[in-house]
């Protein structure tokens, strides 16, 4: 019962005691109908804290289903992107693999060269190949770690095929061939001919990357900072940027 009904209720029994005092309380109509009426309100007020407890566990089992829903959502989603990360792995395996049986059927014949023996200043691995073949030769000698022979095939390239659509990549990979071979200062001028003369090539930011390198490698902070900040600028998000963000880091330890 509320504290203003209870009141009410004390206030109207002092009332009648003070006005019917010759009438025993047990007998007395009014005190009767104050009880019945207290009686009734008792019963109002648990049925509504028994309707307010019920809306409550109401809500708490709608919750939980709720929660259960979405916990079941969330496993099929991890479920699901664990089978695309399954399917991609493959794909990439079958792709890998179809590629290098392409690369391997593009190669064409062999020559002496690819077979452990020397080219010559002029001679292309393959002197009957197409520009592809050619290119693929000079990369797989690359690969193997005859560099010496690498840059004499991609070198010859370049003159036999200034004008093919893989020159950029040569020119990139004869850099490359003196760079692996720590002649720093030889590969600097043709990274460099790498951004002057093919400026829309997937491999400048590669070239300007590899131009900070091999100047950190002599020691000419200076010039490795500006090459290096540049590929951060000018080609972020790509892995030539965070490549030469870690190698400023170096430089900055480097020169104390």
């Amino acid at each position: 019962m509320s504290v203003r009904l209870k009141s009410t209720v004390a206030l109207l029994v002092s009332a009648s005691l003070a006005g019917c005092m010759t009438v025993p309380p047990e007998e007395d109509p009014v005190l009767l109908k104050l009880a019945d009426i207290e009686r009734r309100l008792e019963r109002v007020e648990r049925v509504v804290q028994n309707d307010s407890l019920v809306q409550l566990v109401a809500r708490v089992d709608a919750l939980s289903q709720d929660i259960d829903a979405l916990r079941g959502q969330s496993e099929s989603a991890g479920f699901e992107t664990q089978k695309m990360a399954e399917r991609q792995r493959e794909l990439y395996r079958d792709l890998d693999e179809r590629l290098q049986s392409i690369e391997s059927r593009s190669a064409g014949p062999t020559s002496n060269v690819m077979q452990g023996g020397t080219l010559s200043p002029g001679e292309l691995p393959l002197p009957n190949g197409s520009d592809r073949e050619n290119y693929q030769a000079a990369f797989e000698l690359l690969k193997e770690g005859r560099y010496d022979q690498s840059a004499k095939a991609f070198e010859q390239f370049l003159v036999a095929y200034p004008n093919s659509e893989l020159a950029d990549n040569a020119q990139y990979w004869l850099a490359e061939s003196f760079y692996v071979s720590q002649k720093f200062q030889d590969a600097l001028p043709i990274f460099s001919t790498v951004i002057n003369d093919y400026p829309a090539s997937r491999k400048v930011p590669d070239a300007l990357l590899k131009i900070g390198y091999c100047n950190f490698e002599l020691k000419r902070w200076d010039q490795a900072q500006v090459a290096l900040q540049r590929v951060v600028s000018d080609y972020p998000e790509t892995t030539a940027a965070r490549l030469a963000s870690k190698r400023l880091e170096q430089l900055d330890r480097e020169r104390g």
